[in-house]
């Protein structure tokens, strides 16, 4: 090993004093953070407006009722809808899952090349898995350590599943440099040794915690040093930002698997029904 590692990391600012935040990475930071209203409704809200006419509710309530198509325009129409609505109010949600379902089917399927192939090595299970599990994530969320262990049951259990994990440092600086640290990891060929030494750890993450969990993952010291200024590493953390904004992703852990996405820490069965999902909806295709 070198000292090259310890030495750089003092100059990169891993333990910078308070309020010497470095703006360039601060400001990515901030960006991502969407308003949870926003993010959870804003990016179908639109779809919304305009997809779900009133004549097309009123299809649908009217083939629910079992009654004859309702007029196309006009006052007849305005009555039919009213009473359809009122017989039946239980569509209203139904149909806005729907939407809201096609709609992350939309986004998705125009974003699934860059969110489903990973940087380098961070990824891990079967090369050519029939499910992705994607999972964006952040070293100093409390939630992400506490589904490391549903993850991992996972993978014991299913010899089919791929899992590639996406960097996305949202809770502050030291976030950020255990993020260039991880991918610089992924380069090596280090990823998961990395990545299970700071979540089964413990302490905060900081300089010192940087460099032991460096070496406890056996990696090139002095290439961390040189990729913790890394453009390329810099660019796919901002790339995982931009992807967690358009995805309207709040926090962290997010999955994505096949036509699914999930937020939070949401526990091993309801990981494994999306995989399984997933898996179906792939055989059926």
């Amino acid at each position: 090993m070198t000292e090259g590692v310890e030495s750089v990391v003092q100059e990169a600012g891993v333990e910078a004093p308070a309020g010497a935040e470095t703006p360039s990475a601060m400001a990515r930071i901030r960006a991502a953070l969407i308003p949870p209203t926003a993010a959870h409704w804003g990016w179908w809200a639109a779809g919304l407006g305009m997809g779900l006419t009133i004549a097309s509710v009123a299809v649908l309530l009217a083939g629910r009722a079992g009654v004859a198509p309702v007029p196309t325009g006009g006052k007849a129409l305005e009555l039919a809808v009213k009473d359809a609505i009122l017989a039946n109010p239980e569509v209203i949600p139904e149909a806005i899952n729907r939407l809201q379902q096609r709609e992350v089917e939309k986004l998705l399927a125009s974003n699934r090349e860059a969110i489903e192939t990973p940087f380098a090595g961070a990824w891990t299970g079967a090369k050519d898995g029939d499910v992705v599990l994607v999972e964006f994530f952040d070293y100093n969320c409390p939630y992400c350590r506490q589904s490391v262990a549903d993850v991992e049951r996972l993978l014991a259990e299913d010899p089919k599943l791929k899992v590639v994990w996406r960097d996305m440092p949202v809770l502050g600086p030291d976030s950020e440099h255990f993020a260039r640290a991880s991918l610089s990891a992924a380069e090596q060929g280090r990823y998961r040794g990395f990545y299970n030494s700071v979540f089964k750890g413990q302490g905060a993450l900081n300089q010192e915690r940087l460099i032991r969990t460096v070496r406890a993952a056996g990696m090139n010291e002095a290439k961390v040093a040189t990729d913790l200024n890394s453009k390329a590493i810099e660019a796919e953390i901002q790339k995982n930002l931009d992807l967690g904004r358009a995805l309207g992703l709040t926090g962290t852990p997010s999955y994505v698997i096949g036509n699914r996405i999930i937020s939070g820490a949401a526990g091993y069965e309801e990981l494994k029904k999306a995989v399984e999902d997933a898996r179906k909806a792939n055989d059926a295709a």
